[in-house]
């Protein structure tokens, strides 16, 4: 049960890797805004390379990197085939954000937290309750606040007026002015 549950996890590709017969992107990353991505969901934003340092640069302001450098931590751990790897990568992210030395230290509950047992047997999905948990303390906490922050506003106001120059804007304003009359 549990193989097959890490098979058909490991088939479902983000959008991000799906890519067309010649090896491009298959959406083209210029046809939507970043913004505009980034504000449909916090998903599509840590599909985002750009989405995520701008998420990263915001979380470091308000002393809450870590939480977004777990999830991507065990993203990339559930990626991993060799055991060896996935032993030591998962000795990494529990010393790093789970135990109670940990330099980051991501805020979850109690009872979530793993034993060191655990360590020695390692399985892609190891850290997926906890992961959720930072995931959803991030989506209904900093996300929206990221998303009202005056990083992101700056950023939307600058793909605004590269989209839309002033130039542009004046010329269809006196063109109007000139056939409205």
């Amino acid at each position: 049960m549990f193989n097959r549950a890490v098979s058909r996890l490991s088939r479902k590709r983000p959008p991000s890797d799906i890519r067309d017969s010649d090896g491009s992107s298959s959406s083209s990353p210029q046809s939507v805004k970043s913004t505009t991505k980034w504000a449909a969901s916090l998903e599509s934003l840590l599909e985002d390379p750009e989405g995520v340092k701008r998420f990263r640069e915001f979380l470091k302001k308000e002393f809450s990197e870590e939480n977004v450098l777990f999830w991507l931590a065990c993203e990339d751990f559930k990626k991993m085939q060799d055991k060896k790897q996935m032993q030591e990568k998962a000795q990494e992210i529990y010393m790093t954000f789970l135990s109670n030395k940990a330099s980051s230290q991501v805020n979850v509950e109690g009872q979530s937290r793993l034993s060191e047992k655990i360590l020695e047997e390692p399985h892609p999905l190891m850290f997926q309750k906890l992961q959720d948990q930072i995931f959803n303390l991030m989506k209904y906490d900093s996300y929206s606040r990221f998303l009202k922050s005056d990083l992101f506003l700056k950023h939307k106001r600058t793909e605004e007026e590269e989209e839309d120059p002033p130039e542009a804007q004046t010329a269809a304003k006196r063109a109007s002015r000139i056939y409205n009359t």
